[in-house]
């Protein structure tokens, strides 16, 4: 199915705009006050999918293929989370949105924290999912496995130019097969048709230039977060069972936030714990 189809099978509309220089994809639909998903690597806007249908019981909502995602354009530049968060900025002015609350997952994560950082009155809540914005732990990471923690090789990986599209175009499902299994406590959760919408979503030379774009661009990220003062905002973390590093991440880039742990739940929390995150967002958002 396309976008248009995907977004009606959970009653919502697949619309686009033409934000900061770029077009964005995004689906939308329900009553109530604004809230604003930003997914992540190596999904789109449909990682959301368990959740928007109950959300949109209570909020407008507004899920987004990123700068380089899904449906939206991909560029030759601009996949640093600052310029990133001036999309999203531009979406929420062009759309009317009043002060909508935004949720960020993986890349998304990175792009709201931005969002909340640089366009602070743009927003209202914050809430991050597994994943804090780039900041200078992200140096230390090593390059060998050092159990237990997990070996984040595609951080690495996806710094290359050109390598991954020649090895993974039109076979990028073999790697959505692995996180699957890496990063899901129960594999199942993510299912053969949602692995396909990813794999074809990622399975072009441009759409996966355009992923690397956004691990290329983490040196620029530490820089930026080096400069800014840490979010006032109130902020949500929500992490996998066995996340260490969202924490003490919130603890040092925030003035004060609410963590909670997903139980029975990997990095992709939305999809394997769909009610547990709903509710979180629910009861944080009012």
């Amino acid at each position: 199915m396309n976008n248009a189809e995907l977004a009606a099978s959970l009653g919502l509309t697949s619309e686009y705009a033409e934000v900061n220089g770029t077009r964005l994809h995004y689906v939308t639909g329900g009553d109530g006050s604004p809230l604003v998903l930003l997914g992540g690597w190596p999904h789109t806007w449909w990682e959301f999918r368990k959740i928007l249908p109950r959300l949109a019981r209570h909020h407008r909502v507004v899920a987004v293929d990123l700068r380089g995602m899904g449906g939206s354009d991909k560029p030759v530049s601009g996949y640093d989370k600052k310029t990133m968060a001036r999309d999203i900025a531009a979406l929420i002015e062009a759309l009317g949105l009043d002060q909508p609350n935004l949720v960020g997952h993986d890349i998304g994560a990175m792009v709201a924290y931005s969002v909340a950082v640089n366009h602070t009155e743009a927003i209202g809540r914050l809430a991050l999912l597994d994943i804090p914005h780039p900041d200078d732990d992200l140096f230390g990471l090593t390059m060998l496995p050092q159990p237990p923690v997990q070996h984040l090789w595609w951080y690495a990986f996806n710094q290359l130019a050109e390598l991954p599209q020649t090895l993974l175009a039109g076979r990028f499902r073999a790697l959505i097969d692995y996180l699957c299994e890496l990063q899901l406590v129960n594999p199942d959760a993510i299912t053969e048709a949602d692995r396909e919408i990813y794999a074809d979503a990622y399975d072009s030379p441009d759409a996966i230039r355009a992923s690397n774009g956004w691990y290329q661009a983490f040196a620029q990220d530490i820089a930026d977060i080096r400069t800014y003062a840490p979010v006032t905002l109130p902020v949500l973390g929500l992490a996998a069972q066995h996340n260490d590093y969202l924490e003490p991440a919130l603890r040092r880039h925030t003035t004060g936030f609410q963590f909670e742990r997903i139980a029975g739940s990997g990095h992709y929390l939305a999809e394997e714990q769909p009610e547990a995150v709903a509710g979180h967002l629910l009861k944080f958002f009012g």
